[in-house]
């Protein structure tokens, strides 16, 4: 089963200690980086939905 991603902003700061881009990852709860940097949330929260689309509830 694949881990919940969630988008996770890196500032400036944090980005040059990490030595990657300042923008928005998704990342997985190990907080490993799955894709980016993005320029918003919202892009962020797309492309984690291509990656891993949202589960459809069975009625």
């Amino acid at each position: 089963m694949m881990q919940t991603l969630s988008p996770r902003h890196v500032k400036t700061d944090e980005a040059l200690r990490l030595g990657v881009e300042s923008g928005w990852y998704a990342i997985k709860v190990s907080g490993t980086f799955v894709s980016g940097p993005h320029d918003s949330e919202g892009d962020c929260r797309r492309k984690i939905d291509e990656i891993q689309p949202p589960v459809k509830k069975k009625r």
